[in-house]
């Protein structure tokens, strides 16, 4: 829950800032010729034959954030090497910030490089707590102030991390070590960001299989959202819930707003250009949501339409409430910010079944569930 309640007081500020201007801010757009990368915005990869040259885009000022030399460990370093942090690969051991990052190395076979976290009672993967429990794998303190004799003791090759604006690193980024900019989460296209994988595949290893890993995802959203397509009806949708007075709506150009259009939803604020979040109070939610079809919500302990009521009481004006078609992803339990960032198409089949049953006849609901 306290996990939860940082997330939701930190993304919207951070998503607000997420669309990145191609070149219209303060630097140049980033070189996308011969990249692999095909739907990432703030992502771009050239595999070249001694190095794989990556460059994150900066999405707050445009231009470059980060430039990334991968060179292979057992090769000898090449010369006239382009401009950029040299990271030898694979990486064997590594610190790593986010356990949506540790869920991915382990889906890819590569958790034996994570060797340290930071934060880590927000981490629930058996793997990393058994590694923890055990000494393999250390505690590293606060992610705002890591504890840096322990960093050192593990002797990282790399730290994964995400940026925010104007970041400062502290004591870690005078350490020597290369710290990896993991934007991924800045993302607005649900495949843009689950292509990310392409990059940390790339870091441990296992290119094939991330590659493949993306191809599966590719394949799997986009026939899904062709079968959705197909749907003779199209419900309005509204999402999430108002919190200590603020209601966090999901711009129109949004990671959310796209899936549920994708899905063949009538999202309410689907005209809106932000790609972050509007934080809007009840009543401006209610004038345009109050008759929306459906209400999908991403909280915990919602398991009844009277728990919703007594979150908030007003919550009972809205149509889908006095339907009973509201739907809460309990975070806790389904792990939500872990899987779906590089699972998209497992969202989309989600709202997909949801909003079209009569195309789904046989879908079991993964994340959010019914509640009356």
């Amino acid at each position: 829950m306290r996990r939860f309640l940082l997330l939701t007081l930190l993304l919207p500020t951070l998503l607000l800032t997420a669309c990145f201007r191609n070149g219209n801010g303060a630097g140049k757009a980033l070189d996308t010729r011969d990249s692999v990368i095909t739907a990432a915005k703030l992502l771009s990869m050239q595999r070249m034959a001694d190095y794989t040259l990556v460059t994150v885009g900066d999405p707050w000022k445009g231009g470059v954030l980060h430039r990334y030399v991968l060179v292979p460990r057992d090769a000898e370093l090449p010369k006239n090497l382009p401009e950029g942090t040299v990271v030898r690969t694979p990486i064997g051991r590594a610190l790593v910030y986010s356990s949506v990052h540790t869920s991915l190395l382990d889906e890819l076979g590569a958790i034996g490089a994570v060797r340290g976290v930071v934060d880590s009672q927000y981490f629930i993967d058996t793997v990393i707590v058994q590694g923890l429990e055990c000494g393999f794998i250390a505690d590293c303190g606060n992610s705002m102030n890591p504890t840096v004799e322990k960093v050192i003791d593990i002797q990282p090759d790399a730290i994964l991390l995400s940026p925010y604006q104007d970041a400062s690193y502290g004591q870690i980024a005078n350490l020597g070590i290369p710290i990896i900019e993991c934007a991924d989460y800045l993302e607005y296209d649900p495949l843009g960001r689950a292509e990310w994988v392409k990059f940390y595949g790339e870091l441990v290893g296992k290119r094939a299989e991330a590659d493949s890993l993306y191809n599966v995802v590719v394949t799997a959203y986009n026939d899904m959202k062709q079968k959705a397509a197909g749907a003779k009806s199209h419900p309005t949708v509204v999402t999430e819930m108002v919190i200590s007075g603020v209601w966090n709506v999901p711009g129109g150009q949004s990671y959310m707003a796209s899936i549920l259009s994708d899905a063949g939803g009538k999202y309410l604020w689907a005209d809106d250009k932000n790609t972050g979040s509007l934080a809007l109070d009840f009543n401006q939610v209610l004038a345009v949501a109050h008759d929306a079809d459906y209400w999908f919500i991403k909280w915990t302990n919602i398991n009844s339409l009277k728990d919703l009521q007594g979150a908030y009481d007003l919550n009972k004006e809205m149509a889908a409430f006095k339907n009973k078609r509201v739907y809460v992803c309990d975070t806790d339990k389904s792990r939500f910010f872990d899987r779906i960032p590089f699972h998209p198409e497992v969202l989309l089949r989600e709202f997909s079944a949801i909003l079209h049953p009569e195309l789904f006849p046989d879908y079991q609901n993964q994340m959010y569930h019914h509640i009356d």
